[in-house]
């Protein structure tokens, strides 16, 4: 018996060196090749399984763990055939014993129901990431007000304040805090019914609900969930058939004591065409807006940034890129990822000199002595005068042609021209994920292929950004 349990045991140590060993070697790879991805928390995955067809991550979090699986896995997956040396798939799982693939978070379900066809009439809302938290927000006169309201709803939903609307301008952090209060209602209670999404999803469905004649399903959906947050709505501007039914949804969840979270890039009273007795609604709560980060606080943003990422950075540097960027922070996420993509094209540590590189003319520079890059704004606005559509299309949810080629090609010729990674390049785009994006490069990248308009509209696009290069 004694000889049996030896044996055991020294077979579950064995079993533990093997995995750590597969798990150092996967994380290095991904350290190397997939520095985008890198997070502090990545020390809290765990290999709990190495079988013949797959491996298994313990991630405990949910949040984390929905991010991983949605977002992670061909990352992951690819890191994994390199560690173990064979063809191997990765699944994230949330539980040692019983893994599942598809972990129940607790934002309400992701459909309102569906037809006799089976067919789903919700089915996107906005995922949830594990950097948009509480402890990563850097506080500063620009947005101490929001931030102490958000975590005042997050812990007294629909007492603190009832309905909570933040807005201020693109980059600014309305996406983190909303996100945040999401978070830590979850933290607290698991149980929490949340939908999370963009006005312009919630007109999709509304559209949707009507056409297919399912009105009850979509109120039932609404209607019936401890939190509503949406996104951007200002995007109700001149909608009036949906101010309508978004009038009446306000009303149900705000007399059944629901919390109402909205972010917007304009205070309620300056939204176009907004209906009087929405902007009334909207500023019986608490209104707060948040503005461009002063020096001190930009350069925090860019120690936090970093921090989550890994990134080792000299006190001079954040304090030199803080000096020359002040529009946002997503400006500033931009420049440490170009920072750190030439610190690891070039395999040397990031100094000030390298910063001054990155940054300079406010272009990544050809590290081969070539000429410079465009940066993602030079397309843009190259794609916006090119297609006479304005930014805020392009930067909106809308799905029409007319607006989602253009922001395909913006996508395509972001992945082709700079050095920003997927993920990155979905950021600067109202936050899309990576498998947007990678959808949007093979698209347009298969249509140039066949279609020789698209393929004559981006090779005169890529020769204005040459004009403009040259002309700087």
């Amino acid at each position: 018996m004694a000889a049996r349990t030896t044996a055991h045991n020294t077979t579950s140590h064995s079993t533990h060196l093997a995995n750590a060993d597969i798990r150092d070697r996967l994380f290095e790879y991904l350290r190397t090749h997939h520095g985008e991805l890198q997070r502090h928390w990545f020390d809290q995955i765990e290999v709990v399984a190495v079988d013949g067809a797959n491996l298994s991550l313990l991630v405990t979090e949910p949040v984390r763990l929905s991010y991983l699986q949605r977002c992670c896995v061909p990352q992951f997956t690819e890191a994994a055939c390199v560690a173990t040396g064979r063809l191997i798939g990765v699944q994230f799982v949330g539980d040692r014993v019983a893994p599942i693939t598809h972990p129940a978070t607790s934002l309400a379900s992701n459909t309102v129901g569906a037809g006799a066809t089976g067919e789903a009439l919700f089915d996107e809302q906005i995922l949830l990431s594990p950097d948009y938290v509480f402890e990563t927000f850097v506080v500063g006169p620009n947005n101490r007000l929001g931030h102490a309201a958000a975590q005042a709803v997050a812990l007294k939903p629909g007492r603190a304040y009832n309905p909570f609307f933040v807005h201020g301008g693109i980059g600014m952090g309305k996406t983190h805090l909303l996100q945040a209060v999401c978070q830590e209602m979850l933290r607290r209670d698991p149980t929490t019914r949340i939908v999370y999404i963009s006005c312009s999803t919630f007109m999709d469905v509304f559209h949707e609900a009507v056409r297919a004649g399912r009105m009850m399903e979509f109120r039932h959906r609404f209607r019936n969930v401890d939190m509503l947050v949406i996104d951007d709505i200002h995007f109700l501007s001149k909608h009036e058939q949906t101010q309508e039914e978004f009038f009446h949804t306000f009303n149900a969840l705000y007399q059944g004591g629901r919390q109402i979270v909205l972010s917007s890039d304009a205070a309620p009273s300056e939204i176009p065409d907004l209906e009087e007795r929405l902007v009334s609604r909207f500023n019986c709560g608490l209104v707060a807006r948040i503005d461009r980060p002063p020096y001190e606080t930009r350069v925090e943003i860019l120690k936090s940034k970093a921090a989550l990422h890994g990134i080792q950075l000299p006190d001079d540097v954040p304090a030199y890129i803080a000096a020359r960027l002040d529009s946002n922070i997503r400006e500033l996420e931009g420049a440490l990822t170009r920072l750190r993509g030439l610190s690891m094209a070039n395999g040397v540590p990031i100094t000030l000199e390298l910063a001054k590189q990155a940054l300079a003319d406010g272009r990544p520079t050809d590290t081969a002595g070539g000429s410079s890059q465009p940066t993602i704004q030079q397309i843009i606005d190259a794609v916006t005068r090119y297609y006479d559509i304005k930014l805020s299309e392009l930067m909106s949810k809308r799905r029409h042609k007319s607006v989602a080629l253009p922001r395909q090609v913006c996508m395509w010729l972001a992945r082709k021209h700079t050095r920003f990674s997927l993920e990155e390049i979905g950021g600067y785009f109202g936050g899309r994920d990576h498998t947007t994006v990678m959808h949007a490069v093979r698209t347009v990248g298969a249509k140039t292929q066949t279609d020789t308009a698209l393929s004559g509209d981006v090779t005169r696009i890529e020769e204005s950004l040459e004009r403009h290069n040259n002309a700087v």
